[in-house]
C-alpha cells in the first residue's frame, strides 16, 4: 500500500493529541512525532490537501501549517523492526515482536502489527490492558470492537475468557488479527470483518473498544445493547478534555462509571451495565 505523509507543524502536545483523534476518522492510520511536528500517514487517494485544510478549519486548527508528500516505496515492516522495542505493562503483560527474545512475564503476547494499531506502546492500549487486568474475565464472553492487531482479544483469551470475538472493518486489520491469533496459538477467538451494522447472535459479558471519541459517542448505546446484565464496557482513545462528553453520553445510555485511568493525556474508562 502506498502512503501520503502529512506533516503538521505544531509543538503543542494537546494540539497533537487532538489531531490524532480527529484524523483517525479520515483514514489516517499511523503517526510519528518529531520535535516540531506531527506526521500523519494516510493511504494515497483517501484525502488531498484541500480536504485536510478543510478538516483543520472545521476543527479550529487553521493556524497549523502542513506539508504533504508521497512516501517512497520501501519495506516498512523492515523499517518498523529496526525501531520497535518490547513493552511490559503493569508488570504482568509483555508484548513483543516475533524477532525479539522471549520475555519472562505472567502473560506474553507476540504481535506483528504491520499497519494495524495496537502494540501496547501507546497510552490508550496500555490503559485498556491495565483496566482489563482489574476484571475477572475467566469464563466470560468478550467482544473486542475495532480489534486492530488483536492484542486485546489475545489477552482476553490468556485471561481465560470463555470466548472472544474480534471485529474490525478494515481488511488489513482483520488479516493482521488472524495472523496474530495464530501466532499466539489462540483457540477461542473468532475474527470478523464488520462494523456497527454487524448483527451478533449473542450478548457479551465484556466489550472492549480502543478507538476514538467520535466512534465511542456514536456507539455507546449500541454497545450497551450488546452487554449482558451487569456486563462491563471498557473504552479508550479519549482525550482528557472529552471526559465529560463521554460520561454524560454513557449516563444517558444507563452505563455507570466503574473505573477510570489517566495516562499521558489520554483517558480510559470502564462502565457497568445498569
Amino acid at each position: 500500500m502506498n502512503y501520503t505523509v502529512y506533516e503538521f507543524f505544531t509543538k503543542d502536545e494537546i494540539e497533537r493529541d487532538w489531531l490524532v483523534s480527529i484524523l483517525t476518522d479520515f483514514d489516517f492510520d499511523g503517526y510519528e512525532e518529531t520535535n516540531d511536528s506531527l506526521k500523519g500517514f494516510v493511504p494515497v487517494g483517501k484525502v488531498d490537501d484541500a480536504k485536510v485544510k478543510g478538516i483543520l478549519n472545521d476543527n479550529e486548527f487553521s493556524h497549523i501549517g502542513f506539508t504533504s508528500y508521497q512516501l517512497e516505496n520501501k519495506n516498512w515492516n523492515e523499517e518498523w523492526e529496526k525501531n520497535f522495542e518490547p513493552v511490559v505493562i503493569a508488570d504482568k503483560v509483555a508484548i513483543r515482536a516475533p524477532f525479539h527474545q522471549p520475555i519472562s512475564a505472567e502473560f506474553e503476547i507476540i504481535i506483528e502489527p504491520k499497519m494495524s494499531f495496537g502494540t501496547g506502546h501507546h497510552a490508550t492500549t496500555a490503559s485498556m490492558i491495565s483496566l482489563m487486568l482489574t476484571e475477572d474475565i475467566a469464563g466470560k464472553t468478550v467482544l473486542d470492537f475495532g480489534s486492530g492487531t488483536g492484542v486485546l482479544a489475545i489477552l482476553a483469551e490468556k485471561l481465560k475468557a470463555l470466548s472472544v470475538t474480534a471485529i474490525d472493518n478494515e481488511e488489513w486489520a482483520y488479516n493482521n488479527c488472524i495472523e496474530n491469533i495464530e501466532r499466539n496459538h489462540c483457540v477461542t477467538i473468532e475474527a470478523i470483518r464488520g462494523d456497527d451494522t454487524f448483527v451478533f447472535n449473542k450478548k457479551f459479558d465484556l466489550v472492549l473498544a480502543n478507538i476514538n471519541r467520535n466512534v465511542i459517542l456514536k456507539n455507546l448505546a449500541y454497545w450497551k445493547r450488546l452487554l449482558q446484565a451487569d456486563g462491563v464496557l471498557i473504552v479508550s482513545g479519549i482525550l482528557l478534555n472529552d471526559e465529560n462528553d463521554i460520561i454524560n453520553c454513557a449516563a444517558g445510555c444507563r452505563l455507570k462509571v466503574k473505573d477510570k485511568l489517566k495516562n499521558n493525556g489520554w483517558l480510559a474508562i470502564s462502565f457497568q451495565h445498569t
